[in-house]
């Protein structure tokens, strides 16, 4: 959850219910701080008075980066209840279901701005939006000035029945003006399951998982059981666009890909802050018989892949040969005790900090892919030709990095890695979070 206005519901300073006042809520705020804030010793102390919202008052409050080695808190935040219940509890969203690589476009409006994603079950599949169009206006706002302003809130919809107005060119180059109706519709967090064959002839499980909630465990272990049926060689796991979720499926989706037999082993420590060490706890590898026992692990990653899916791939690392191919993750090695306040707004709240059975974490700057690879908006996720998985059949079939990730690597290393600007910010539609159940 990104800073943003406080959503819900609770009372205002006119006293409907004193609890919720803006003096009121900013005193819990404080007191939770200090008391939970993995940061809380080296955290500024603001007067809420010196501030005329609770977002700046918040904003004030959290670390600000002076602990040499420790970046500022660019994690934690807070959004309505509701959002929130309704992703982590229902497996639902309210929106468009579109997503667009504006990350990719910033500072850079003569880009074309293409959307990236489109969730099957929302308005925007239904509408026949797909990935590869070009967006080149919402609502009437041409993309060039979309991209300058960095400004893609109109994919953002506030309630049921909110509109939006596309015009898209396919990928055929046919355009066309789609209008989207906002609507609640269930997310897929598992999808594009199938067996991939290499050109030296290996066969690869792919799935890709968007979010790490309940409801993806029972297909992804239904994916990996027709892997293990089909006898693939190898597995890849699709990331790119997970920007989280709940630990435990993590640590059930790295318990089936390990290897058999590992269960008891642990895959990831949290660490409290010095008030609450007794909450210091290791998340440990289910005992899964039917596990693919693989020695190696494909995992597809970009600036979008955070936090608990991050943990998967350091989490296995210490047990099978994990190879990331795309791009560097966006670095959150911290996770969150989410906290209703009973004013309609849940804190999420760095609480944790992880690291894998060897204990190493602090991967602020990411995990970098081991073969660095750009993508191709316009080729289908799942396709042989598509460039990440392309690269990592290539990976499987040769043991090594091609020519073109090599390079692309080596051009990265020569801009100073990671681009900063870009890996600080969330665009509409996008999550990021890590909760501890």
């Amino acid at each position: 959850m990104a800073l943003g206005a406080c959503g819900g519901g609770g009372g205002g300073e006119g006293g409907e219910d004193p609890a919720c006042t803006a003096s009121a809520r900013s005193a819990w705020l404080s007191d939770y701080l200090d008391d939970w804030y993995l940061w809380y010793a080296d955290r500024p102390r603001p007067a809420a008075a010196d501030h005329a919202s609770l977002n700046s008052f918040f904003s004030a409050s959290l670390y600000a980066g002076q602990v040499p080695g420790m970046p500022a808190d660019r994690w934690s935040g807070y959004g309505p209840t509701a959002n929130y219940d309704r992703f982590f509890d229902a497996g639902q969203t309210l929106g468009y279901g579109l997503s667009v690589a504006g990350r990719e476009t910033q500072d850079q409006p003569n880009l074309p701005l293409h959307v990236r994603y489109v969730e099957p079950q929302s308005p925007a599949a239904a509408a026949g939006v797909a990935r590869g169009d070009q967006v080149l206006a919402m609502n009437g706002v041409a993309s060039t000035a979309l991209i300058a302003g960095n400004d893609f809130r109109a994919l953002n919809a506030g309630a049921s029945g909110d509109t939006l107005t596309l015009r898209l060119r396919s990928t055929a180059g046919v355009d066309r003006t789609v209008v989207l109706r906002a609507s609640v519709y269930a997310l897929t967090p598992v999808n594009g399951v199938a067996v991939v064959n290499s050109p030296g002839g290996r066969r690869l499980g792919y799935v890709q998982v968007k979010d790490m909630l309940t409801q993806a465990q029972q297909p992804y272990e239904a994916a990996l059981a027709q892997f293990r049926a089909q006898g693939v060689d190898g597995l890849v796991l699709d990331l790119r666009y997970n920007g989280g979720g709940r630990i435990s499926v993590a640590n059930a989706m790295a318990s089936y890909a390990g290897v058999a037999g590992r269960g008891g082993a642990e895959f990831a420590r949290l660490s409290f802050n010095n008030r609450h060490t007794d909450r210091n706890f290791s998340f440990t590898f289910l005992n899964v018989a039917d596990a693919l026992s693989l020695p190696r692990v494909y995992v597809l990653t970009g600036e979008r892949t955070c936090s608990a899916s991050e943990l998967i791939i350091n989490g296995l690392r210490p047990y099978v040969d994990v190879v990331t191919v795309g791009d560097t993750t966006c670095g959150k090695p911290y996770g969150f005790q989410p906290r209703d306040d009973a004013c309609g707004t849940t804190w999420s709240v760095v609480n944790f900090e992880t690291q894998n059975a060897l204990g190493v974490g602090g991967y602020h700057d990411g995990l970098p892919a081991t073969c660095t690879v750009a993508e191709d908006w316009r080729q289908p996720l799942g396709a042989a030709q598509e460039p990440l998985l392309a690269e990592a059949l290539n990976h499987a079939d040769t043991g090594a990095c091609s020519v073109t990730a090599q390079g692309q690597r080596q051009a990265q290393a020569a801009r100073g890695g990671r681009a900063p600007a870009r890996s600080r910010w969330l665009e509409p539609t996008e999550r990021q979070g890590m909760v501890d159940r």
